[in-house]
């Protein structure tokens, strides 16, 4: 995952202490060290009992990973060969397909169950919790797949089949497939292997992990689908982060309390993270939260939280009352240690969920039904009351010859950091009443289809209907100076007006007390920073297509101004300002807008809220 850029590349290249991996000499057919090794920081010695799960590379059922001494990942091809292999040996896995990339590769997911249910009719009348596991959202980060992999051969082989006795596990291990397939040594400079990695984008070069909420990607497309269809409980992505320097293995997160979720966030701070914490750190890794620098130069400065948006899979779990975890591995640790601790979580993630099913599914029942009469749309950083002990890395600044700038060299010693101050987005900032519902005209096609395939539920008048309602109207549009993600974004000052109107049939009515209301409102209202407006799908309506010559404009003036004596003291009002007596076209466009030629739809948002 990457949430800055250069400063971070920066810090990772940067070490005056340079050190190669530890030899590994389980295969002496693979590099001992990768190709980047010489200009990453040293790194920390590590003998976790997570080794353990390892098995010789010419076991029968070694997979590729562990045939290939703990240093590669398998191609598409080479991973669903295996898998199909494992599959073909036990009535607990099947697999299945969400759906096809650009490129034609299936988007394959193994269902793991004690029934060996491969649908999800019959996985849901197990009555059992369900874990969906994602891995290579960003394919060069696939740390997942691998550990993945292991975990579902030890189910069939080594004895771990009871970790199905109360859950079910949904396991996708490689959602970017199309990404993972342009794979080279020389991808994720910051990253200690695998030897060769795939692409942090789609084929389509759109980024998955910024594509939940507006959903452009066939891929995201189909994730969303399989998450309607197959319903998880626990939804866990698996990335590998980069930036600053720390002990910490393997970090994750989800989002605040102060989110849509906060019964799903207590259920995951106070009952989830402890369970997973204490099982990694029995087998030798360091788990920590989530963690970013305020200024990667200088770690006193503190820490953030962060309160992700539903572009983000963390994000649109708490909007949707998903329980989502966002897996962090540290990239300078070795891909071999980075997997053995995604194992673990994998795998203690599993007996979580089944040893306190009750709680979680009433924190989730809970949160979707909750209703919050106000919803906060964006947050503002604030100071925490409570600081953090952070477990660094010791490091100095210098000069560098080459930029000029003070750059980070890290000497690979543990280093605490005690309780540094912690800012986070928890402070409400924009905030809205719910409606009661939300109507979208017929035409809107693109808008209505994208909230259908976020499940949202909706209606569609029979028949025209004549209501009072809420529009919104739009002035000083601000557009983005260069594409993001394949979309012009756009912001706008907001202002609510009442308007009354018939409404035809075909329009669709959008009520917001359901289970995804909340994930509507944040799609719908354009003040939410990953609403649809703000993504650009209702940009035609800054387009005027329709204009009054000068010619007209004068006698149809001074007609207006004859007929209607208030409006002449409103003209001889706006004559006050000078700027605007000095400007002729500003003149007539007063006029104009206040005729009945103007366009009235214009500048306003097509989408109607009800109280």
């Amino acid at each position: 995952m990457r949430l800055s850029s250069l400063p971070a590349i920066t810090l990772l290249l940067a070490s005056s202490n340079l050190a190669a991996a530890p030899t590994d000499t389980t295969t002496p057919q693979i590099a001992n060290t990768y190709i980047n090794d010489a200009i990453l920081p040293p790194i920390m010695a590590w003998h976790g009992g997570s080794k353990s799960l390892v098995v010789a590379p010419d076991a029968e059922w070694a997979t590729p990973f562990e045939q290939n001494g703990l240093k590669t990942s398998p191609s598409y091809d080479k991973t669903f060969a295996w898998l199909d292999k494992l599959i073909s040996q036990s009535d607990l896995l099947k697999k299945v397909s969400i759906g096809k990339s650009p490129q034609g590769r299936d988007i394959w997911m193994i269902v793991a169950s004690k029934e060996g249910a491969e649908d999800a009719t019959t996985l849901s009348d197990n009555g059992k919790p369900t874990l969906l596991v994602q891995a290579g959202i960003h394919s060069g980060e696939i740390d997942g797949k691998d550990a993945g992999m292991m975990l579902l051969r030890d189910m069939v082989f080594n004895g771990k089949a009871e970790l199905l006795d109360n859950a079910n596990l949904l396991f996708v291990p490689i959602f970017s497939v199309d990404g993972h397939e342009r794979s080279t040594e020389y991808n994720r400079v910051n990253q200690r292997g695998p030897v060769n990695m795939g692409w942090r984008t789609t084929a389509q070069n759109l980024n998955l992990n910024r594509d939940y909420a507006k959903a452009d990607t066939p891929e995201m497309q189909h994730m969303l689908q399989a998450i309607n269809i197959w319903q998880p409980d626990l939804y866990i992505d698996v990335h590998v982060t980069d930036g600053i320097d720390y002990q910490y293995d393997v970090t994750f997160g989800y989002n605040l309390a102060q989110g849509q979720s906060p019964s799903i966030y207590n259920w995951l701070e106070n009952s989830y993270r402890p369970t997973i914490e204490s099982a990694l750190s029995e087998q030798g890794h360091i788990p920590g939260p989530l963690v970013f620098a305020i200024d990667n130069t200088d770690i006193t400065k503190g820490m953030s939280l962060w309160n992700a948006s539903p572009r983000f899979s963390n994000g649109y779990g708490d909007a949707r009352h998903l329980p989502t975890i966002l897996i962090e591995n540290h990239s300078l640790k070795p891909f071999k240690q980075r997997v053995l601790g995604t194992y673990v979580m994998l795998e203690s993630s599993l007996k979580a969920i089944a040893n306190d099913s009750t709680k979680l599914q009433s924190a989730i029942q809970q949160d979707k039904y909750r209703y919050s009469p106000r919803v906060t749309l964006s947050w503002q950083q604030e100071q925490q009351a409570q600081g953090w002990d952070f477990k660094g890395i010791g490091y100095t600044l210098e000069q560098s010859a080459i930029s000029g700038n003070d750059i980070v060299r890290w000497n690979g010693e543990p280093k605490l950091y005690p309780n540094l101050p912690v800012i986070g987005g928890t402070k409400a900032d924009v905030t809205v009443n719910r409606p009661a519902a939300y109507y979208i005209p017929s035409q809107w096609q693109e808008v209505i289809e994208r909230l259908r395939v976020h499940g949202i539920r909706m209606t569609t008048l029979t028949k025209p209907a004549e209501l009072k309602l809420q529009q919104y109207q739009f002035s000083e549009p601000q557009f983005a100076a260069k594409d993001y993600e394949g979309r012009q974004r756009v912001k706008a000052t907001v202002q609510s007006q009442p308007v009354e109107m018939t409404l035809p049939a075909g329009t669709v009515r959008i009520d917001t007390k359901q289970p995804l209301g909340d994930l509507a409102m944040l799609l719908l209202e354009p003040q939410s920073a990953d609403s649809l407006f703000q993504w650009g799908f209702f940009n035609p309506i800054f387009t005027r297509t329709e204009y009054i010559e000068n010619y007209a404009v004068e006698p149809l003036a001074a007609k207006m101004l004859k007929e209607d004596p208030e409006l002449q003291a409103e003209f001889n009002k706006a004559l006050s300002d000078a700027e605007f007596a000095a400007d002729p076209k500003a003149r007539l466009r007063w006029f104009y807008k206040r005729s009945p030629y103007y366009d009235n739809q214009y500048l306003k948002y097509p989408v109607l809220r009800s109280n």
